[in-house]
Protein backbone atom coordinates (compact mmCIF):
# COMPACT_ATOMS: atom_id res chain seq x y z
CA UNK A 1 0.00 0.00 0.00
CA UNK A 2 1.35 3.49 -0.58
CA UNK A 3 2.49 5.04 2.28
CA UNK A 4 1.25 8.96 3.18
CA UNK A 5 2.71 11.40 4.67
CA UNK A 6 2.03 12.19 8.08
CA UNK A 7 0.32 15.23 8.75
CA UNK A 8 -0.84 16.98 12.46
CA UNK A 9 -3.71 18.76 12.22
CA UNK A 10 -4.35 21.10 15.77
CA UNK A 11 -8.21 21.67 16.03
CA UNK A 12 -8.92 25.22 17.00
CA UNK A 13 -12.45 24.04 18.62
CA UNK A 14 -9.90 23.38 21.79
CA UNK A 15 -8.40 27.63 20.73
CA UNK A 16 -8.95 30.82 23.12
CA UNK A 17 -11.46 32.01 21.29
CA UNK A 18 -10.66 35.37 22.91
CA UNK A 19 -7.27 35.61 21.44
CA UNK A 20 -8.40 33.03 18.24
CA UNK A 21 -6.07 35.16 15.57
CA UNK A 22 -3.11 34.57 17.88
CA UNK A 23 -3.54 30.84 18.35
CA UNK A 24 -4.07 30.63 14.91
CA UNK A 25 -0.12 32.13 14.16
CA UNK A 26 0.56 30.26 16.97
CA UNK A 27 0.16 27.03 16.06
CA UNK A 28 1.36 27.71 12.37
CA UNK A 29 4.87 28.68 13.71
CA UNK A 30 4.76 25.92 15.84
CA UNK A 31 4.40 22.89 13.46
CA UNK A 32 0.62 22.60 12.25
CA UNK A 33 0.27 20.48 9.01
CA UNK A 34 -3.17 22.09 8.56
CA UNK A 35 -5.45 24.00 10.71
CA UNK A 36 -8.73 21.83 11.60
CA UNK A 37 -11.59 23.30 11.95
CA UNK A 38 -14.85 21.96 13.72
CA UNK A 39 -17.65 23.70 13.12
CA UNK A 40 -21.28 22.40 15.15
CA UNK A 41 -24.41 23.27 14.83
CA UNK A 42 -26.79 22.33 17.80
CA UNK A 43 -28.43 19.96 15.84
CA UNK A 44 -26.39 17.49 14.43
CA UNK A 45 -24.50 17.58 17.35
CA UNK A 46 -25.28 19.31 20.75
CA UNK A 47 -22.75 22.08 20.72
CA UNK A 48 -22.18 24.98 18.63
CA UNK A 49 -19.03 26.14 18.00
CA UNK A 50 -18.90 28.85 14.63
CA UNK A 51 -19.71 29.63 11.21
CA UNK A 52 -18.03 30.40 8.02
CA UNK A 53 -17.57 34.00 8.81
CA UNK A 54 -15.49 33.65 11.95
CA UNK A 55 -13.28 31.21 9.49
CA UNK A 56 -13.09 33.90 7.07
CA UNK A 57 -12.14 36.14 9.46
CA UNK A 58 -9.08 33.98 9.94
CA UNK A 59 -7.92 32.79 6.75
CA UNK A 60 -5.76 35.51 6.01
CA UNK A 61 -3.47 34.97 9.07
CA UNK A 62 -2.47 31.26 7.71
CA UNK A 63 -1.16 30.10 4.65
CA UNK A 64 -1.76 26.13 6.39
CA UNK A 65 -4.72 24.41 4.32
CA UNK A 66 -7.81 24.62 6.27
CA UNK A 67 -9.27 20.86 6.81
CA UNK A 68 -13.29 21.61 7.66
CA UNK A 69 -15.39 19.50 9.52
CA UNK A 70 -18.98 19.85 9.02
CA UNK A 71 -20.64 18.45 11.89
CA UNK A 72 -24.08 20.24 10.32
CA UNK A 73 -26.92 18.47 9.12
CA UNK A 74 -27.85 19.75 6.49
CA UNK A 75 -24.60 19.95 4.86
CA UNK A 76 -25.18 20.99 1.29
CA UNK A 77 -26.79 24.75 1.54
CA UNK A 78 -23.57 25.14 3.44
CA UNK A 79 -20.86 24.23 0.58
CA UNK A 80 -20.76 27.15 -0.73
CA UNK A 81 -20.01 29.73 2.08
CA UNK A 82 -17.25 27.69 3.53
CA UNK A 83 -15.52 27.19 0.31
CA UNK A 84 -15.94 30.92 -0.06
CA UNK A 85 -14.15 31.54 3.28
CA UNK A 86 -11.25 29.71 2.12
CA UNK A 87 -11.68 25.94 2.89
CA UNK A 88 -9.17 24.09 1.42
CA UNK A 89 -10.73 20.04 2.64
CA UNK A 90 -14.73 19.78 3.43
CA UNK A 91 -15.51 16.76 5.06
CA UNK A 92 -18.75 16.09 5.55
CA UNK A 93 -21.01 13.17 7.79
CA UNK A 94 -22.18 10.81 6.07
CA UNK A 95 -25.11 10.37 8.56
CA UNK A 96 -26.07 14.19 7.58
CA UNK A 97 -26.26 13.53 3.64
CA UNK A 98 -28.84 11.15 2.32
CA UNK A 99 -27.25 11.96 -1.21
CA UNK A 100 -23.51 11.28 -0.24
CA UNK A 101 -22.32 11.06 -4.04
CA UNK A 102 -24.21 14.10 -5.20
CA UNK A 103 -22.57 16.14 -2.15
CA UNK A 104 -19.47 14.89 -2.82
CA UNK A 105 -19.34 15.96 -6.13
CA UNK A 106 -20.23 19.29 -4.84
CA UNK A 107 -17.67 19.98 -2.88
CA UNK A 108 -14.91 18.96 -5.58
CA UNK A 109 -16.81 20.94 -8.07
CA UNK A 110 -16.08 24.17 -6.11
CA UNK A 111 -12.32 22.92 -6.63
CA UNK A 112 -11.99 21.44 -2.89
CA UNK A 113 -10.72 18.45 -1.48
CA UNK A 114 -13.72 16.21 -0.33
CA UNK A 115 -13.97 14.27 2.59
CA UNK A 116 -16.59 11.79 4.45
CA UNK A 117 -16.36 11.64 7.96
CA UNK A 118 -17.89 8.58 10.14
CA UNK A 119 -19.34 8.54 13.43
CA UNK A 120 -18.15 5.64 15.84
CA UNK A 121 -21.28 3.10 15.40
CA UNK A 122 -21.40 4.13 11.26
CA UNK A 123 -19.70 0.91 9.52
CA UNK A 124 -17.17 1.85 6.92
CA UNK A 125 -19.36 -0.13 4.26
CA UNK A 126 -20.89 3.34 3.71
CA UNK A 127 -18.08 4.09 2.27
CA UNK A 128 -17.78 1.49 -0.45
CA UNK A 129 -19.68 3.29 -3.37
CA UNK A 130 -17.53 6.70 -2.80
CA UNK A 131 -14.22 5.68 -2.71
CA UNK A 132 -13.51 6.99 -5.57
CA UNK A 133 -15.40 10.42 -4.82
CA UNK A 134 -13.17 10.93 -1.98
CA UNK A 135 -9.65 12.36 -1.06
CA UNK A 136 -9.74 12.25 2.71
CA UNK A 137 -12.16 10.08 5.36
CA UNK A 138 -12.07 11.05 8.77
CA UNK A 139 -12.79 8.42 11.50
CA UNK A 140 -14.31 9.87 14.54
CA UNK A 141 -12.67 8.56 17.69
CA UNK A 142 -15.18 9.82 20.17
CA UNK A 143 -18.62 10.64 19.95
CA UNK A 144 -18.65 14.54 18.24
CA UNK A 145 -19.68 17.48 19.70
CA UNK A 146 -17.14 17.94 22.35
CA UNK A 147 -13.82 18.26 22.49
CA UNK A 148 -11.12 16.70 25.67
CA UNK A 149 -13.29 13.07 25.16
CA UNK A 150 -10.99 9.98 25.01
CA UNK A 151 -10.10 7.65 22.49
CA UNK A 152 -12.63 4.70 22.03
CA UNK A 153 -10.02 2.16 21.44
CA UNK A 154 -12.71 0.02 19.28
CA UNK A 155 -11.65 2.78 16.48
CA UNK A 156 -8.62 1.32 15.60
CA UNK A 157 -10.24 -1.81 13.74
CA UNK A 158 -12.40 0.39 11.66
CA UNK A 159 -9.31 2.89 11.10
CA UNK A 160 -7.62 -0.72 10.10
CA UNK A 161 -10.53 -1.82 7.82
CA UNK A 162 -10.57 1.53 6.37
CA UNK A 163 -7.05 1.27 5.05
CA UNK A 164 -7.86 -1.88 3.54
CA UNK A 165 -10.48 -0.31 1.02
CA UNK A 166 -9.14 2.44 0.18
CA UNK A 167 -5.44 0.19 -0.87
CA UNK A 168 -3.46 2.42 -3.19
CA UNK A 169 -6.22 5.27 -3.94
CA UNK A 170 -4.61 8.79 -3.04
CA UNK A 171 -6.93 9.54 0.15
CA UNK A 172 -5.40 10.73 3.74
CA UNK A 173 -7.04 8.24 6.68
CA UNK A 174 -7.71 11.35 9.56
CA UNK A 175 -8.38 10.39 13.19
CA UNK A 176 -10.49 13.33 15.51
CA UNK A 177 -10.87 12.50 18.99
CA UNK A 178 -8.41 11.90 21.98
CA UNK A 179 -5.49 12.01 20.11
CA UNK A 180 -2.38 12.76 22.44
CA UNK A 181 1.18 11.59 22.80
CA UNK A 182 0.41 8.28 24.19
CA UNK A 183 -2.85 7.21 21.36
CA UNK A 184 -0.85 8.57 17.93
CA UNK A 185 0.58 5.63 17.64
CA UNK A 186 -2.43 3.55 17.91
CA UNK A 187 -4.02 5.81 15.35
CA UNK A 188 -1.50 5.60 12.69
CA UNK A 189 -0.22 1.38 13.08
CA UNK A 190 -4.00 0.77 12.12
CA UNK A 191 -3.83 2.87 9.12
CA UNK A 192 -4.17 6.34 9.79
CA UNK A 193 -1.92 9.64 8.45
CA UNK A 194 -3.98 12.72 9.43
CA UNK A 195 -4.28 13.32 13.32
CA UNK A 196 -6.59 16.17 14.96
CA UNK A 197 -5.26 16.86 18.32
CA UNK A 198 -7.14 19.53 20.16
CA UNK A 199 -6.72 19.85 23.85
CA UNK A 200 -3.52 18.14 23.52
CA UNK A 201 -2.32 20.96 22.01
CA UNK A 202 -4.24 23.77 23.15
CA UNK A 203 -3.66 22.84 27.05
CA UNK A 204 -0.03 22.30 27.19
CA UNK A 205 2.44 24.92 27.65
CA UNK A 206 4.49 24.54 24.70
CA UNK A 207 2.48 24.16 21.54
CA UNK A 208 5.17 23.35 19.68
CA UNK A 209 6.94 20.99 21.77
CA UNK A 210 3.58 18.83 22.39
CA UNK A 211 3.11 19.14 17.84
CA UNK A 212 6.52 17.41 18.14
CA UNK A 213 6.16 14.72 20.97
CA UNK A 214 2.81 13.79 18.86
CA UNK A 215 4.33 13.30 15.83
CA UNK A 216 7.46 11.59 16.94
CA UNK A 217 5.31 9.01 18.65
CA UNK A 218 3.67 8.40 15.20
CA UNK A 219 6.67 8.42 13.32
CA UNK A 220 8.27 5.68 15.45
CA UNK A 221 5.49 3.46 14.55
CA UNK A 222 4.96 4.77 10.46
CA UNK A 223 5.73 2.30 7.84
Amino acid sequence: MRTRPLLIAPSILAADFARLGEEVRAIDRAGADYIHIDVMDGHFVPNISFGAPIMDSIRGLTKKPFDVHLMIAPADPHLESFARAGADIITVHAEACPHLDRTLQAVRAMGRKAGVSLNPATPASVLKHVLDRLDLILVMSVNPGFGGQSFIPAMLEKISEIRGMVGNRNIDIEVDGGITRHTAGDAVRAGANVLVAGSAIFKARDYAAEIRAIRAAATSVAV
